[in-house]
């Protein structure tokens, strides 16, 4: 048996139908635009930050720290014993005085409020569609308006012109004085039977600690700002 392979055409366009259709051409896609983006930045930024710090401490710190560990491990009839005994005596004593001074003095002078970005140019005189389909002339007002081809010229056309003067000042002035006692004394026994028959593990920590903790003084923190902001 012969399979037909022909086609039938019948319904197809035919070249005289295809010159009737009304058809746009596309433009050439290196000339086609989507976004038509322009930015003119001028920013002018004053940034100050002075920042004085001061930082005073008398610390005394101990830390006695005395441990014992035993062990069986998969032993038979053995004994594990731990034993830590401390006798612990602290005596600290802080006679002085824990000063901190910041003295800060900021005369700042952000007047400079001018932003140099230049001048541009008035447009040169045109006939041709600028951008947003309309004719300008020289001081770029609007004579025409092109209603032509509207598959050309830009989807999304934005002209964003900044001009900002930030002025920022951030004097920052601090001070910390501290007195500290810090003891801290650690005793630790540790013993453990595993898997063991008829053992006996033992772990003892006898601590004795004795702390005498003075302090004689003053802890001051002064923070002198003075700031003098012209903006």
């Amino acid at each position: 048996m012969t399979k037909d392979t022909t086609k039938d055409l019948s319904g197809a366009l035919t070249p005289e139908e295809l010159e009737a259709e009304e058809v746009t051409a596309l433009p050439d896609k290196e000339v086609a635009s989507i976004l038509d983006l322009q930015v003119d930045a001028d920013i002018a930024l004053d940034l100050a930050a002075p920042i004085d710090l001061a930082v005073a401490a008398n610390a005394n710190v101990a830390a006695p720290i005395d441990a014992a560990v035993g062990a069986n491990v998969l032993s038979a009839g053995s004994t594990a014993q731990a034993l830590a005994d401390q006798g612990v005596m602290i005596t600290q004593d802080i006679v002085g005085d824990a000063t901190a001074t910041a003295t800060q003095v900021s005369d700042l002078d952000q007047t400079n409020d001018v932003v140099d970005g230049g001048t541009t140019p008035p447009p040169p005189a045109s006939t041709e569609p600028v951008g947003d389909s309309s004719v300008q002339d020289a001081t770029g007002a609007v004579t025409a308006v092109d209603t032509g081809d509207m598959l050309s010229g830009d989807v999304l056309n934005v002209d964003v012109n900044i001009a900002a003067d930030a002025d920022l000042a951030a004097p920052i002035a601090g001070a910390v004085a501290a007195n500290a006692n810090v003891a801290a004394p650690i005793d630790a026994a540790a013993a453990a039977n595993i898997g063991t028959i008829a053992s006996s593990a033992t772990a003892i920590a006898d601590q004795d600690a004795i702390i005498d903790q003075s302090i004689e003084g003053d802890s001051t923190a002064t923070a002198d700002q003075d700031s003098q902001i012209d903006q």
